[in-house]
């Protein structure tokens, strides 16, 4: 049924409308909570590049406020367009565990992955109060042969270790934890209210104690930040030390709102490099090919030096180069009332990969 909702002189319907209607459920210093509807848990992923077919987001909005964060645009198609909305505003999706069973049935579960944290963190801060993640791996957990791969940077995930651990007995499971530096400094400058990076790391390793395969994401790695070799293979090196099983890296995107917070950011912290930064996304959201190659290969290089297989036997949260942005950033298509893409951004325009229900 399509809803529609008059608000000045235009009208609303879809995620906007269900965003203007959500149900407010807490409110903490500097962050509000609400409920919303969810038409559907489980999205379709359009890109066969990708390794995986369906994603599932419990939350809309992430309270860790990484600066650097990809998804603050998809707020917009709330209605939501000051970049601070995506981690003030948070959204925890009504009824989704009814929702999934209903919609895990064996067709959709044969051979296909399922992708969980691809646009906000499962375990950001509101899952400790409102538990739509583990209420979802409890329904994941009933289906035989759930394929499942999971991305977070906080260490709450280890809260479920007994859920996870029935979902790899009946099917398979990957967890990826995002770590950018080992640096806690940097980490606080970066990503102000996650984890921090020695809560990640012990969470690896208690998950990995518990027959879990997991391993570490480096996403994103910024340049002239966190891309250089010592940096990179520190973090290489305690991933290897709690025992992960695999480590994969991507560069940083940057379009529309994440690029005004994330330049915002640089001038405050990183003056130096603002210019060098405007240059560099001066055409496009992505960074040139040649970078991307420069990374790519010197994490190679890395993981060979500290025993890490290249091509270890688990799916990456990101693929290499232009279907990286595809893949890990998952972007919606350029909502209508934003500037027409140019040329370049319209050929390296991400695929949607979950959908604006």
């Amino acid at each position: 049924m399509n809803r529609e909702l008059e608000t000045g002189n235009r009208r609303v319907s879809g995620i906007e409308r269900m965003a203007r209607e959500a149900t407010a459920l807490a409110e903490k210093r500097e962050v509000e909570y609400f409920s919303i509807e969810a038409r559907s848990i489980l999205n379709r992923c359009s890109s066969d590049r990708m390794p995986f077919t369906w994603t599932i987001n419990p939350y809309r909005g992430c309270e860790f406020g990484c600066h650097y964060c990809y998804a603050r645009y998809t707020h917009e198609y709330m209605g939501l367009n000051d970049p601070a909305d995506f981690e003030t505003r948070i959204y925890a999706k009504r009824d989704a565990a009814r929702t999934l069973l209903r919609e895990l049935t064996p067709e959709r579960l044969r051979h296909q992955t399922i992708a969980l944290g691809t646009a906000t963190d499962p375990y950001q801060p509101a899952e400790r109060r409102f538990h739509v993640t583990r209420d979802l791996l409890e329904a994941l957990a009933r289906a035989e042969g759930v394929r499942l791969n999971i991305v977070t940077k906080s260490d709450l995930i280890v809260r479920d270790v007994d859920v996870l651990r029935r979902i790899a007995g009946r099917g398979s499971l990957q967890v990826s934890i995002t770590l950018t530096t080992v640096d806690p400094r940097l980490a606080r400058i970066l990503e102000f209210r996650a984890p921090t990076p020695q809560k990640r790391l012990a969470a690896l390793r208690t998950l990995r104690e518990g027959g879990i395969r997991a391993g570490v994401n480096i996403a994103p790695v910024l340049p002239d930040i966190t891309d250089s070799r010592e940096n990179l293979a520190t973090v290489i090196a305690a991933a290897k030390e709690a025992g992960a099983t695999h480590v994969f890296a991507n560069t940083l995107f940057l379009r529309d709102l994440a690029k005004r917070r994330f330049f915002a950011f640089l001038e405050e912290h990183f003056p130096h490099l603002s210019a060098r930064y405007a240059l560099r996304y001066a055409r496009s959201a992505f960074l040139d090919q040649r970078y991307k190659d420069q990374i790519m290969r010197l994490m190679d290089e890395l993981r060979r030096e500290h025993g890490i297989p290249d091509r270890p036997d688990a799916d990456p949260p990101a693929a290499a180069h232009e279907a990286a942005a595809e893949q890990l950033f998952l972007g919606f298509p350029e909502p209508p009332r934003l500037r027409l893409p140019s040329r370049q951004d319209r050929q390296e325009q991400p695929t949607s990969c979950f959908g604006r229900r």
